[in-house]
């Protein structure tokens, strides 16, 4: 289910309010829906860059490999590893760094078949990626917007995805009500390992992340995930080269070494973490 309604302005905190093809805060800052129905709640002096976030080319590698579902089972597991308190009709979700929207349409499809109402809400840093979402997916609101500042009020969502994304907590736990549950989905150990193997002389030692507990939330559950895939074309091992960090931190000649692949099977490994928001003592 869409909305654009219970958006806040993202200069001033106002609620934001439809006119016509508009949002609009009583202090009368504006924000156009774009064309393909999704609104930009990023104004200029909250970016860090002219033009932050995901490139265009990145967008669309991004979405030529997750377009073939080599990432099918994350969506899957997302679902299963749901707490059943929390995954109701009606519930209301953001995915938090949304990027071209390929996990959100997903989820959305499943929640349909098993009859589960959700409002949803995918937000991304990059105009170039939440200008792909939009196309992907009407039924779901767009927005261009930060995790750092949500241009939502507080208790806006009842659950607050985050898939290899940056989280920030304390926004998190703002914009989630009090029984609100957030899920951090990142790599493990040996994810893309006989990739990273290629391109590197060396594999760093892996450091989980959030190790110590995440402030203001509590560990519900935690889950690893490993499947494996097969690339079959220099095409699609380039598209996912460039849709992970590993473009820009690999060497030279590790980036060589991989363009002279014609296919190459890989190791998935993925963590799953769902917190539920503290309450203040």
């Amino acid at each position: 289910m869409r909305t654009l309604e219970n958006l806040s302005c993202p200069i001033d905190s106002l609620s934001l309010s439809r006119d016509g093809n508009s949002l609009k805060c009583d202090n009368g800052h504006t924000y156009d829906l774009a064309k393909t129905g999704y609104v930009n709640l990023l104004p200029v002096q909250n970016k860090r860059s002219k033009d932050p976030g995901d490139s265009k080319a990145m967008v669309a590698a991004r979405q030529a490999f997750l377009n073939q579902h080599f990432y099918y089972p994350i969506v899957e597991a997302v679902l299963e590893t749901w707490p059943k308190d929390n995954l109701v009709s009606g519930v209301r979700v953001l995915d938090a760094g949304c990027g071209e929207g390929y996990y959100l349409n997903e989820i959305n499809k499943l929640l349909l078949a098993q009859q589960t109402e959700a409002e949803l809400t995918g937000l991304d840093i990059s105009k170039w990626a939440v200008t792909a979402a939009s196309k992907r997916d009407k039924s779901i609101s767009w927005l261009v917007g930060s995790n750092a500042s949500l241009p939502t009020p507080a208790e806006r969502f009842d659950a607050i995805l985050c898939l290899f994304g940056f989280p920030i907590f304390n926004e998190f736990s703002r914009a989630l009500t009090d029984s609100g549950l957030l899920l951090l989905v990142e790599s493990g150990a040996n994810h893309l390992i006989e990739l990273r193997q290629i391109l590197y002389p060396s594999i760093h030692e892996y450091k989980s992340t959030h190790s110590e507990g995440v402030d203001g939330f509590e560990l519900v559950s935690e889950e690893a995930r490993n499947f494996e895939f097969t690339l079959s074309s220099q095409a699609e091992i380039q598209d996912l080269l460039s849709m992970t960090p590993h473009i820009h931190k690999a060497s030279y000649d590790g980036k060589e070494a991989v363009k002279k692949l014609e296919s190459i099977n890989l190791t998935a490994d993925i963590k799953l973490r769902w917190y539920r928001k503290k309450l203040p003592e």
